[in-house]
């Protein structure tokens, strides 16, 4: 009797578990060739705020941990990337990339996560500062992480472009809630996998999948994140400055019109991390 195939239900990676969206709905996903493939699930606004609330309990924990420990929990995470590469270039496949750039674009993948594991212990002392002040007080400016940052990720370089916007924000010890590429959603499943079975905490990356429409709104105007990073389209943009002005957020908005060339050095870069710290000042009083 021929054995029938187990096929793999995707769920999304949420607070370090893996769930089914709250409203138990479901987008189709079909392959390069049209065949339907999986059923994926469609998180709603009520999916992005328990994201959020997994984050916020995740953020202190985080952001608590030694630069150096946050630089190899990185590293490994790109070892695990590494050692299943197979895996994430079939993962990418199914969303119609040819198997040479599958395995072209999960090798960038793994090489920007060690960029960012790099910067982790090395970035405070580029970033931050001894400034000289013209009165007996030692002044020096250091950094500290926002918090809870919204990211949605490009529909190009579905995995590339999604490690891209999350590997700087949680480097400076951040969380984040990222929303996957709508059209080709399956890498961020399995990547969520990966992630599960790391050394990064459960609910410091908490990974959505779904449609935009319904969830960037949401993203611009929820008062706990905040910051918001996004490859967005010109109505996409306009709404998340509006709901980030009226929320009083931070924002990093790349045109979606634009292509953006995810392998390129300029994708990544010290300036992707300073973008989501704050900066705090000391005065320390010194002499008699």
């Amino acid at each position: 009797m021929p054995r029938l195939p187990i096929t793999k239900t995707p769920k999304v990676y949420v607070g370090g578990a893996f769930i089914r969206s709250e409203s138990a709905r479901t987008f189709p996903l079909r392959d390069a060739r049209g065949a339907f493939y999986a059923n994926i699930p469609q998180c709603t606004r009520k999916d992005l705020r328990n994201a959020v609330e997994a984050a916020a309990k995740a953020g202190p924990g985080w952001a608590r941990r030694t630069a150096y420990n946050r630089g190899q929990i990185l590293y490994r995470l790109a070892e695990m990337l590494e050692a299943r590469r197979a895996e994430m270039a079939e993962a990418l496949g199914v969303g119609g990339i040819g198997r040479a750039a599958a395995v072209r674009e999960v090798s960038a993948a793994v090489d920007r996560l060690i960029y960012y594991a790099g910067w982790a212990d090395k970035y405070e002392q580029v970033l931050g500062n001894v400034n000289p002040v013209a009165a007996p007080f030692f002044n020096f400016t250091v950094t500290e992480p926002m918090g809870i940052v919204g990211i949605v990720a490009p529909d190009p370089a579905p995995l590339l472009g999604l490690i891209s916007l999350v590997a700087p924000v949680i480097t400076s010890g951040n969380t984040t809630v990222a929303l996957a590429s709508e059209k080709a959603p399956y890498p961020a499943i399995v990547l969520g996998e990966m992630l599960a079975t790391s050394d990064l905490p459960g609910g410091v990356v908490n990974l959505l999948t779904g449609f935009r429409k319904e969830l960037v709104p949401t993203f611009a105007t929820h008062t706990h994140l905040r910051a918001v990073s996004a490859v967005a389209s010109a109505d996409e943009r306009k709404a998340i400055q509006l709901g980030a002005a009226d929320s009083v957020k931070r924002t990093r908005l790349l045109k979606a019109e634009e292509r953006i060339d995810w392998f390129s050095a300029d994708a990544q870069h010290l300036y992707a991390i300073r973008d989501f710290v704050e900066f705090k000042t000391t005065w320390h009083p010194i002499g008699s």
